[in-house]
């Protein structure tokens, strides 16, 4: 869930330790304190009296010097953070109850303990499974942590590893190829790790602003944003499902061959090997690097490998880099955008008509998404919900298996030619739907964000599309908008866009404005347009009540010259305020939107929501 979503749900207690945090940087005069600066402006209190929208805002301009607090705080040898860090970043955990928490807390540190257990034995037995290259790389990480720990012992001082030290520990492990289990299971063999009372675990975590805590829900919430940055700060630098995705393109003997490395059962089945992989976090750099290739493979052919598998594996086309390092950091930025978008590939109704009939299909799903993201309720195929969990469409399909995803196509006559998963999402697409969530990059005549959301237009259509998508959203909200009396009005030279009959002789004039650059400025021109389009429905003696101008946005000067015109009762709204009205509206009691309440200049969208909401 976003973290301005987040901050909406909870009280000013609840975000407390947060906005001191987040104060506290801006109090040091960060790199971007002058955009800070002018959010802020506006605010009476402080960034107390903020929205959350512009408080998750200042965060973006703050995530560099918020990393450096989480960096320190990552010091404290005592705090466990990285077990705590590594339970709250897996898919599926960013929301959590507090006994569900709890329970995965309690199950993590009785893993960790048997397998310590388990390490050990396997380290002193001269008939390992474990490689002797692979011994030697454990021993001297071993050596390494247990000096940085005891060289405060020594001089009398509480034990704990440094900053300093701890980088040159993490480089130690990147350069040993140790995943991050490895990591954790070598450290507490030498340091004690013992279980925390959950509510110091919880107040222990709010107060550096990793997580937020609602006492009256009794939940746990992670923002989306700030699982990133945790998964930098842990070194993991994509999801698990981006890394499923990548491991289940590979072969099982180069599957046996990562497994080798990081001493994971090879008797395990295929998909076992790979989410084994995955909780073990290794390395998604150290898998491109040396993982997925066979031995003596050249530098020349590991970069063709990664490009084929890109391209035919991924669907990325020309995956950008010339050296190695340089095409895996840019599959990784790719990653990081997809996820960071909050576009889904197809509609949202889309999305649910598929979960619906996977559950009809593939009764055992259910049950099996449950368990691979730690999900609470008993029913969790709902759209809405995984996608608070930030879960697409193509994150469950990753997760079903070729034969029984090719026994759903052929139930459902979804074509078996090219990639699979691919032609399952275009056969969910629902294009009015899908046109509708892409509503606001219309407006902007957004070419290049529509082909990324799988809406191939011209560019001389979009005006048109937006113009009808409008049209489709005023009948939603109930409206008639009547055809037959627009097209009776209209001469050849003026031709309003959208007619709503609100009966009694009575109208609303609708026009729809498409714009690439940024600031709608033309009012004169619009203004001349409207003013003649009023004439025309007042010589058919129709009462205009009101004339309503969408288009994306509209610049200071254009909404000041809209104020001053006392010939036309016009309001402006914007692209992406109707469609969160839309929204909300399909939610309420209304069987038709009130249009008085579009009564402002600019339709202030937050006193409308509001309204609608108190239905």
């Amino acid at each position: 869930m976003k973290l301005a979503r987040i901050l909406d749900r909870l009280g000013s207690i609840e975000k407390n330790s947060f906005i001191k945090i987040i104060d506290q940087i801006i109090s040091k005069s960060p790199k971007n304190i002058r955009e800070i600066d002018e959010i802020l402006s506006s605010a009476d209190k402080g960034l107390k009296s903020v929205d959350s929208q512009n408080v998750a805002k200042i965060f973006s301009l703050v995530r560099e010097e918020f990393y450096e607090h989480l960096k320190f705080a990552f010091q404290d040898t005592s705090s466990q953070f990285d077990i705590l860090i590594d339970i709250i970043i897996r898919d599926g955990n960013c929301i959590m109850k507090q006994d569900w928490f709890s329970r995965l807390y309690e199950s993590e540190i009785k893993h960790l303990k048997k397998r310590i257990k388990q390490l050990g034995i396997e380290l002193a037995n001269e008939k390992s499974t474990i490689d002797e290259s692979r011994k030697r790389d454990y021993n001297i990480y071993k050596a390494c942590i247990s000096t940085a720990y005891q060289n405060d012992l020594s001089n009398n001082r509480e034990p704990k590893i440094s900053l300093d030290e701890l980088s040159i520990i993490l480089t130690l492990a990147n350069e040993l190829e140790l995943s991050q289990e490895e990591v954790k299971l070598i450290k507490y063999s030498v340091l004690p790790i013992k279980k925390m009372d959950i509510q110091e675990v919880i107040n222990s975590l709010k107060n550096i602003g990793v997580i937020f805590y609602s006492k009256k829900e009794n939940t746990i919430y992670v923002a989306d944003e700030m699982v990133r940055l945790l998964r930098k700060l842990r070194e993991k630098e994509v999801s698990d499902k981006f890394l499923r995705r990548v491991l289940k393109l590979q072969r099982e003997p180069i599957i046996n061959q990562i497994a080798k490395r990081h001493n994971i059962d090879r008797k395990l089945s295929y998909s076992e090997k790979v989410e084994k992989i995955i909780k073990e976090g290794v390395s998604f750099t150290s898998i491109l690097k040396t993982g997925i290739y066979r031995e003596g493979t050249t530098l020349t052919d590991k970069k063709k490998q990664l490009s084929e598998l890109c391209e035919k594996g991924l669907n990325i086309k020309r995956l950008k880099g010339v050296t190695l390092d340089e095409k895996i950091q840019n599959l990784i930025s790719y990653f990081d955008s997809i996820e960071a978008d909050e576009k889904i590939s197809i509609s949202l109704a889309g999305y649910e008509k598929m979960l619906a009939e996977l559950n009809s299909s593939l009764p055992k799903l259910n049950k099996q998404i449950r368990a691979q993201f730690e999900l609470q309720p008993e029913f969790v195929l709902s759209a809405d919900f995984l996608l608070d969990y930030n879960i697409k469409p193509r994150d469950i399909l990753d997760l079903i298996n070729k034969d029984d995803l090719l026994r759903f196509m052929k139930e459902r006559g979804i074509k078996q030619r090219g990639d699979d998963i691919l032609n399952v999402l275009d056969h969910y697409k629902d294009a009015e739907n899908l046109y509708l969530e892409n509503f606001e990059n219309i407006a902007y005549r957004n070419l290049n964000a529509l082909k990324e959301n799988g809406i191939l237009i011209k560019e001389s259509e979009l005006g048109v599309k937006f113009e009808e998508l409008t049209k489709i959203i005023f009948e939603k909200l109930g409206f008639n908008v009547d055809e037959k009396l627009r097209r009776s009005i209209n001469t050849k030279k003026n031709k309003i866009d959208i007619l709503i009959n609100l009966g009694n002789d009575e109208v609303v004039i609708v026009e729809c404005k498409t714009i690439k650059e940024r600031g709608y400025n033309k009012f004169s021109s619009v203004s001349r347009q409207l003013k003649s389009y009023q004439k025309l429905a007042m010589d058919k003696n129709l009462r205009v009540s009101k004339i309503l101008l969408v288009a994306p946005e509209f610049s200071d000067d254009f909404i000041t010259d809209c104020e001053m015109d006392m010939e036309m009762n016009l309001s402006l709204i914007k692209a992406s305020s109707l469609f969160k009205i839309f929204k909300a509206f399909k939610t309420s009691k209304y069987e038709r939107f009130p249009h008085i309440l579009f009564r402002d200049i600019l339709i202030n969208e937050e006193r409308i929501l509001k309204a609608i909401k108190k239905s």
